[in-house]
C-alpha cells in the first residue's frame, strides 16, 4: 500500500515534468511535497508541487482511503475513491 502511494506521487511528478514549459524547471522543484496531519479519526495527506495543492488523501481509521483531487488546477476538488490517483491535467505556463 505504501509502495503504491509512493509510486502515485512519483507518477504525478513525472506527468507534470512532461507538460511543456515545466521541462525548464529542475526535477527538485517538481518533487511532491507531502504534508501529513493526524486527526482523531483520520490521517490527512496533502500533496503539493511548487506550493500548489493538487490532491488530498483521507485515510479514515475505519473504512477505505479516498482522495480529493483538483484535476484542472481551478481549486475545485472532486472525490476519487480507491487507491489509484488520476494524474491532474494542468497546463503549466511561465510568464
Amino acid at each position: 500500500m505504501i509502495v503504491t502511494r509512493t509510486l502515485i506521487a512519483l507518477l504525478l511528478g513525472l506527468a507534470l515534468v512532461a507538460t511543456g514549459p515545466a521541462l525548464a524547471q529542475s526535477s527538485a522543484d517538481l518533487e511532491p511535497d507531502i504534508t501529513i496531519r493526524q486527526e482523531e479519526d483520520r490521517t490527512i495527506r496533502e500533496y503539493r508541487i511548487n506550493g500548489e495543492l493538487y490532491a488530498i488523501e483521507i485515510r479514515p481509521s475505519r473504512g477505505p482511503s479516498y482522495y480529493l483531487v483538483d484535476h484542472d488546477g481551478d481549486g475545485n476538488f472532486e472525490r476519487q475513491d480507491g487507491d489509484r490517483l488520476a494524474v491532474p491535467q494542468w497546463i503549466l505556463r511561465t510568464f
